[in-house]
């Protein structure tokens, strides 16, 4: 016999009447501080819901209206209850294992110099070569985030510097010039090269760079060997069934990003939020970027025999990958990229909440890397959603535009009367 519960619960956008809207709901009736829950391909009637990782199988809206209704959660067994394998609950699971790593960092700092380790003679050239090297690297590749980088501390923006390096030479490996020859076996060995250089035992100088930073900060290794992961998806699977699916994929090579960064970047010590929600926020915002390249490089990836789009939603909104191939701008698809847009903004919208509680020498970079990237979406709009033919790009003088923005909000740290959930 199935159980159902009640919430009282707040519809933060009016409810849809299509199936392939996402909105975002809050529990308000609860002793606890609200959770933010996420309904996904869902109707005024019934939809899939997530409560901090755990699945419930389905829940009725009985008031289309926005504002405070009450949802219906039906659970034919206690089972349902219970932790799942499912993406949200895998990648939760590594936001927590973060967030556990700073604050105990944070609980054991000590001012102690007994075991530092003591430099070899001439390590600290080496090292400081590294780290030069990591920089003209990401002054070339990453202009703008380059400049924000700037106005961090020293070691921080070394560490920066040599965590973007890393992720720039594995996301190589299956797009740059040499991708047609690598194997699952390689990036075994890129793997084993990664556990090293956490061991302290690097290979080359940029790694030199990466293995120095991790011993400097609290950052786990799980978030680099994810990334690997997804450069694994990137080589066997061209197709992704469902939201589930590609939101795995998103956090393997974007989202991973946000969890390696923050431990560095560090959060203000005036924050009252929890360690777990900057780390969602920072996930957010790796996902949205993700999305928003995808939705940019449709046509790209068209090309490459890549559909990065969930297959579910295109045949709700009528479309088929050979539309995709076809690449031709139709009322379908620009109904259904009004709605992936749509969705990628919602993964903004949560991650501007933890960009506040940053460090406040972190904050430009992030502000300007999340105010740019919005942009590209409003492009992909002002493009007529053609990104067949067209790759939306942001001008130079919205840059510019943009930079002054960037900096103006970074200056605006944690409210004193934050809450202690974002």
């Amino acid at each position: 016999m199935s159980a159902v519960a009640l919430l009282r619960v707040l519809v933060t956008t009016p409810a849809a009447t299509t199936a392939d809207t996402t909105k975002s709901i809050f529990v308000s009736n609860t002793a606890a501080a609200p959770l933010p829950l996420l309904i996904r391909n869902s109707s005024s009637s019934n939809c899939r819901l997530l409560i901090k990782g755990k699945r419930i199988s389905r829940c009725t809206i009985n008031n289309a209206a926005a504002g405070e209704v009450l949802v219906g959660i039906e659970s034919p067994s206690s089972s349902s209850l219970q932790p799942t394998s499912s993406p949200e609950q895998k990648v939760y699971n590594v936001v927590l294992k973060q967030a556990a790593l700073v604050q105990k960092k944070q609980s054991t700092t000590t001012t102690s110099t007994e075991d530092l380790d003591m430099p070899i003679p001439g390590t600290l050239t080496l090292l400081n070569e590294a780290y030069d090297r990591c920089r003209e690297v990401c002054a070339e590749y990453a202009k703008t985030f380059y400049l924000g980088t700037l106005l961090m501390t020293q070691e921080r923006r070394k560490a920066i510097w040599a965590i973007y390096v890393w992720c720039r030479r594995t996301d190589e490996l299956v797009d740059g010039p040499n991708a047609s020859h690598i194997t699952p076996m390689a990036l075994d060995r890129w793997e084993s090269r990664l556990e090293d250089l956490f061991q302290g035992r690097p290979y080359d100088m940029l790694d030199a760079a990466l293995s120095d930073t991790v011993g400097k900060f609290p950052v786990d290794i799980q978030p680099f060997k994810d990334m690997i992961e997804g450069m694994r998806l990137d080589l066997k699977k061209s197709r992704y069934k469902n939201f589930d699916e590609l939101y795995l994929y998103c956090y393997y090579v974007a989202g991973t990003v946000g969890l390696m960064s923050v431990p560095v970047m560090g959060i203000a010590p005036e924050s009252q939020a929890t360690t777990e929600s900057v780390y969602n926020a920072a996930l957010s915002l790796g996902i949205a970027n993700q999305l928003t390249n995808i939705l940019r490089d449709v046509g790209e990836d068209a090309r490459r025999g890549r559909v990065y789009l969930p297959q579910d939603e295109l045949a709700q909104a009528g479309l088929s990958d050979e539309d995709i191939f076809a690449g031709k701008v139709t009322d379908k698809w620009r109904n259904f990229m009004k709605n992936q847009i749509k969705r990628a903004r919602m993964f903004f919208d949560e991650a501007e909440k933890g960009v506040t509680q940053l460090s406040s020498a972190s904050r430009w970079p992030v502000w300007a890397s999340l105010l740019l990237y919005r942009q590209i979406l409003d492009e992909i709009e002002a493009n007529d959603y053609d990104s067949f033919t067209k790759r939306a790009y942001v001008s130079k003088a919205n840059k510019i535009t943009a930079l002054p923005l960037a900096y103006a909000r970074s200056l605006i740290g944690p409210s004193k009367i934050s809450s202690k959930v974002l």
